[in-house]
């Protein structure tokens, strides 16, 4: 039996390592070059004009929160199949959380009920709404834009499972996340399992420099060196904390191994691609299994392959038996004990509570080998010869 295979693990190539090395070998381990090096770099990537790195995706969340000025009462919409990340960040400021249930082919926000809760409130009811680009499916930013536009709203996307996706707007122009043609601001992880591997990271990429001056400032204690924002000037060495910010920089050589991952972004996205074609190929003739639905004009991620089955449970135990460590992803948000007791509870969301009842995430990452692939095809199938005979 080989050894066992997770849902999601980063990859370390021997750049990598030459990478890191240099830069603990070099002047500065945090504050130094690195940063705008790979900020510069990922927002070149991205097509759009600033990158601020943090120290992970749950701080890019709490900042971009705190550069839109989020008041305690302010209410913020988001998904509730997600990781609780996209709806704490704004809760930390304060924000009401309202969840809007999913689209049941897509799995994100679905905009149509989104709409139908916006025009049933007064304008001005909702301060923002926070869409996630769940397992690298990217939202329709320019619907979602229309509708925030029209009722007043700031537009965070959650893209931690979606950098290099991309949707075609209206005019037939491919729009990638992180680009910000249609959103405030987007948020990325480089946790582990995400595409890019920093041990933690995360990064917020917009076109305000308004809001990239206040995320800057928060991200660094809320201290400036700059002399127009500053009331004295006592020298090279004076700062001044000018606003409450908190400490949320990511260190030099974490910096330096992000630059080398984004370099092979790519060719992850290529390669988790081919092995979602292969298990759609595979499960095709498998009534039972319900396998992701990507619209045409759709550049998907894949940081998540994710099935939905009659029998999640027995298959979750069938594969863990077997050393195939599929995850589910997620348990809604709703119905976590801290958001149910601000009133939320089983059946507000029916079609996410629906999915989570079903869902469960398959082996996706791209050095997910062909044996080890088909090891896991093997071992779904035997799962649903068993339960048919069984049923």
């Amino acid at each position: 039996m080989m050894k066992p295979i997770s849902y999601g693990h980063q990859y370390i190539a021997e750049s990598d390592l030459q990478a890191v090395h240099d830069t603990l070998l070099s002047d500065y381990l945090t504050q130094g070059p690195k940063i705008a090096e790979f900020e510069h770099a990922f927002a070149r990537y991205c097509g759009v004009e600033y990158a601020v790195l943090v120290n992970n995706g749950t701080a890019a969340l709490h900042l971009a929160a705190m550069a839109l000025g989020v008041q305690p009462g302010d209410k913020v919409i988001t998904t509730p199949i997600t990781f609780v990340a996209s709806a704490n960040g704004f809760r930390y400021c304060g924000a009401d959380i309202v969840f809007c249930d999913i689209d049941p082919e897509t799995y994100l926000l679905d905009l149509d009920k989104l709409e139908a809760m916006l025009s049933a409130s007064p304008k001005g009811t909702y301060a923002g709404v926070v869409p996630v680009d769940f397992a690298g499916y990217p939202i329709h930013a320019e619907r979602l834009r229309a509708l925030a536009d029209q009722y007043g709203l700031w537009i965070v996307e959650d893209a931690c499972h979606a950098p290099g996706a991309c949707f075609t707007d209206s005019k037939g122009v491919s729009q990638q996340t992180g680009a910000c043609h249609y959103v405030d601001m987007t948020i990325f992880s480089f946790h582990p399992v995400k595409h890019i591997a920093t041990g933690e990271g995360g990064c917020i990429t917009t076109n305000n420099q308004a809001l990239y001056d206040r995320l800057t400032l928060y991200r660094t204690h809320g201290i400036t060196k700059k002399p127009d924002l500053m009331q004295e000037n006592h020298g090279g060495w004076y700062m001044e904390m000018i606003d409450l910010g908190y400490n949320y920089r990511i260190t030099d050589f974490q910096a330096a191994l992000g630059i080398e991952q984004l370099k092979r972004l790519d060719w992850s996205l290529q390669r988790r691609a081919e092995i979602a074609v292969k298990y759609n190929e595979e499960f095709m003739s498998l009534p039972s299994i319900i396998t992701p639905k990507v619209e045409q004009m759709v550049k998907h991620a894949y940081h998540l392959y994710v099935i939905q089955v009659k029998h999640r449970k027995e298959l979750y135990d069938y594969l863990h038996e077997h050393g195939v460590l599929a995850q589910v992803h997620y348990i809604p948000a709703h119905l976590m004990p801290y958001y149910r007791q601000y009133g939320w509870n089983k059946g507000d969301m029916p079609v996410a509570e629906a999915y989570y009842e079903h869902c469960l995430s398959l082996p996706m990452y791209p050095t997910l080998t062909d044996e080890e692939q088909q090891y896991v095809i093997e071992q779904v199938k035997n799962f649903v010869k068993q339960e048919s005979v069984v049923e």
